[in-house]
């Protein structure tokens, strides 16, 4: 694994701190620990984790708030009764060293600490307050170690006014591996919940810090800091992680490079279902993203009554005429057509609910969206029937809830679109401002990266084309619906506010890998 160093300064000098450089991998709460476990095993002992965690929590603050005569004002730093607060004694220790001014408030008595945390505890040197919220307006930092990953129920009692004079004061709050009352697994609260300014977690990120609301209560994207704190790269080795934050580094090695002898059909021969009035641009939106992301060629097939307008509207595309399901299935059959996309525009009823039968009876890789997967709603046994090699569904949340009413993404995206992958044996992407890719496998990628001015007609009809595109130059449709949706939210920043769905087009280009 690459660690990058960064010499941090504090008062008296500076501190080296060592963290991991941008990883895909993301850890559950089990996986945390069993990396935890596997480190010991190893020959790393607890105590020496949670100094390392300590410290990183220390210099960390330190670079949010900078020098004490800088920060102002007193370090408040809130321990609770786990690993959490022992790594919060550990700071506080540091900090201390380093001229800062400590109020260290325990929700128990340091005696009745357990462990490593107990360990820390006794290496404290200073006063240990009664847990209070006396002075968090005037504090130069709150450092949040009340509760980590392991936290799964509700917090209660006198800890519930703590966490809500927290987030009422105004102060920068830095929480310690996540948020005091978030869910590691699914980035809920789970009740009441440290709203921070930045999060500093080891090893590696966990789920909840990427998905919405999780992500924001954590800092954002740019405030989660993940520091190593000395768990070998064998211990990581043995967990076999199985989410990841959806960026270049996790798919960028299937992705399709052309070579300097590359032809058109060794990209790949792409063919879009063309759709009726008043939908139209939807099919051409999704012709042209898959051109953009490299297809060699594009067919859209577009019924009698449309064609002439589609065949005037796109000069990079071929159009294609059909007047029925025989002869749109006379277009599939061309050999040389490696994936198909159905949905845009595509019309909803029985009639393309036939198309996706056929054509998933073919070996063709197929993406379904929108009419598609509104026509196939309690229609489940088809898509169990498709023979596709590889099939992709990119539902919206309320497509979602209509195609798997048993799955609530609402109580776990996560599992929901893991379940939903595994049981109609597909790739699904729940797009939303955290999309979800699951393989049935059991893989998953969370996106970060998507602005909220995405939310437009059309974008989506853009992305099942990207991801068509992809598929069509040979890319695994896992990899090619998280890369498809990478680089959606990519385009879409580059595009920037009061963006129409064929701005993406342009910029495309401009974002790939």
């Amino acid at each position: 694994m690459l660690w990058a160093c960064e010499n941090v300064v504090v008062p008296g000098g500076t501190v080296a701190v060592y963290t991991k450089q941008r990883s895909h991998v993301l850890l559950t709460t089990e996986k945390a620990r069993a990396l935890d476990t596997e480190a010991i095993r190893l020959g790393v002992s607890g105590e020496n984790l949670m100094a390392a965690a300590g410290r990183a929590v220390a210099t960390t603050v330190a670079d949010y708030i900078g020098t004490p005569l800088e920060a102002g004002g007193t370090v408040i730093v809130l321990c609770g009764p786990g690993n959490n607060g022992g790594d919060g004694f550990v700071a506080a220790r540091h900090l201390e060293e380093w001229g800062y001014p400590i109020s260290l408030r325990c929700s128990v008595l340091p005696s009745k600490l357990k462990g490593d945390a107990k360990l820390a505890a006794n290496k404290w040197h200073g006063p240990v307050e009664t847990m209070s919220d006396a002075g968090f307006k005037e504090a130069a930092a709150i450092v949040d170690c009340l509760f980590g990953v392991g936290l799964n129920k509700p917090i209660e009692g006198t800890l519930v006014r703590i966490i809500e004079s927290a987030n009422d004061a105004g102060t920068f709050v830095l929480a310690v591996d996540v948020p005091s009352g978030l869910s590691a697994d699914t980035g809920l609260p789970l009740g009441p919940c440290i709203e921070a300014g930045a999060t500093i977690t080891f090893n590696f990120k966990k789920v909840g810090h990427t998905i919405v609301p999780g992500r924001y209560l954590s800092g954002g994207n740019t405030n989660i800091v993940v520091s190593d704190i000395g768990a070998p790269d064998k211990a990581f080795s043995a967990i076999n992680p199985m989410e990841f934050e959806n960026i270049p580094d996790f798919w960028g090695s299937n992705f399709p490079f052309s070579g300097p002898q590359t032809h058109k059909y060794e990209r790949g021969h792409m063919l879009v279902l063309g759709g009726k009035e008043p939908t139209l641009g939807a099919s051409r939106l999704a012709s042209l993203a898959g051109l953009r992301v490299g297809a060699g060629l594009v067919t859209l097939a577009a019924p009698s009554e449309t064609y002439p307008v589609q065949a005037s509207a796109l000069m990079d595309v071929m159009v294609r005429r059909f007047d029925s399901t025989f002869g749109f299935m006379g277009i599939v059959n061309d050999p040389r057509i490696k994936a198909v996309l159905v949905g845009p525009g595509a019309g909803r009823g029985e009639k393309t609910v036939d198309l996706v039968k056929q054509v998933g009876a073919k070996q063709k890789h197929l993406v379904l969206d929108a009419d598609a997967l509104a026509s196939l709603v309690g229609r489940s046994e088809v898509i169990h029937e498709l023979k596709s090699p590889e099939i992709v569904l990119t539902p919206h949340e309320g497509e979602f809830a209509k195609l798997f009413p048993d799955f609530d993404f609402n109580a776990d995206r996560l599992e929901a679109v893991r379940n939903a992958a595994k049981s109609t044996n597909t790739v699904v992407v729940l797009k939303g401002v955290s999309t979800v890719v699951a393989a049935p496998d059991g893989r998953v990628s969370i996106a970060t990266n998507a602005p909220s001015w995405l939310s437009v007609g059309g974008t989506g009809d853009v992305l099942s084309g990207m991801i068509c595109g992809l598929m069509t130059q040979g890319m695994p449709a896992f990899e090619a619906a998280s890369a498809g949706v990478w680089i959606h939210g990519e385009a879409g920043l580059a595009a920037g506010r009061g963006l129409i769905a064929s701005d993406l087009l342009d910029v495309i280009p401009r974002v790939l890998p």
